[in-house]
């Protein structure tokens, strides 16, 4: 649900972009997730990095497109918050104890360590895809096909990939049934 509120700014940009052009859609964006951070600043003290990383690449690229009155800026900044996503995941395989994908959900399931790496590894892909698909789209589409795609694109992919996640995480979890009681282990193979 929290991520569904995230998308409030990224809807706000695609139906302004509907109405007027992506200069009107880029400054409702920038405003948009300003002001979406500034509440979650308020109400909880604190932004996640991502928050902050998000925050500062509208501003940064929203502010190069408007000055500079290219679109190209504001295009990329999917593919920079992907990538720089990928380099997080990637990096905390070398700093800390444990990989990014485990600091955010260890408290929600168990798994052991080879799965843990193969399900950062799988993020740490399906960032870096999805950062080259934008710019693909970017590139060789028109522009109203790359702010559909920015939003329902983008959102349908990240959808697709956290099912597709969650089927193989349900393989490798333990059964409940087994887990609480030894005796319904199946026999061990010979």
């Amino acid at each position: 649900m929290k991520q569904l509120l995230e998308l409030w700014p990224v809807l706000l940009f695609f139906l302004t972009y509907q109405w007027s052009d992506i200069y009107s859609a880029t400054a409702v964006l920038m405003a948009a997730v300003t002001v979406h951070s500034a509440v979650l600043w308020w109400h909880k003290r604190q932004l996640t990095p991502m928050q902050w990383m998000t925050l500062l690449l509208v501003l940064v690229f929203g502010g190069a497109t408007l000055l500079l009155q290219d679109p190209r800026f504001i295009q990329w900044k999917p593919t920079l918050l992907n990538w720089l996503m990928a380099a997080a995941f990637a990096g905390s395989h070398f700093v800390g104890e444990k990989p990014l994908i485990r600091h955010l959900l260890d408290s929600q399931i168990s798994l052991p360590q080879p799965l843990w790496r193969r399900l950062s590894l799988a993020w740490i892909l399906f960032f870096l895809f999805s950062g080259l698909l934008n710019l693909f789209v970017a590139y060789n589409f028109d522009e109203a096909t790359w702010v559909s795609f920015k939003l329902f694109g983008l959102l349908g992919l990240t959808l697709l990939f956290v099912v597709l996640q969650s089927i193989w995480l349900a393989r490798h979890l333990p059964d409940e049934t087994t887990a609480a009681d030894p005796q319904k282990q199946p026999p061990a193979e010979a």
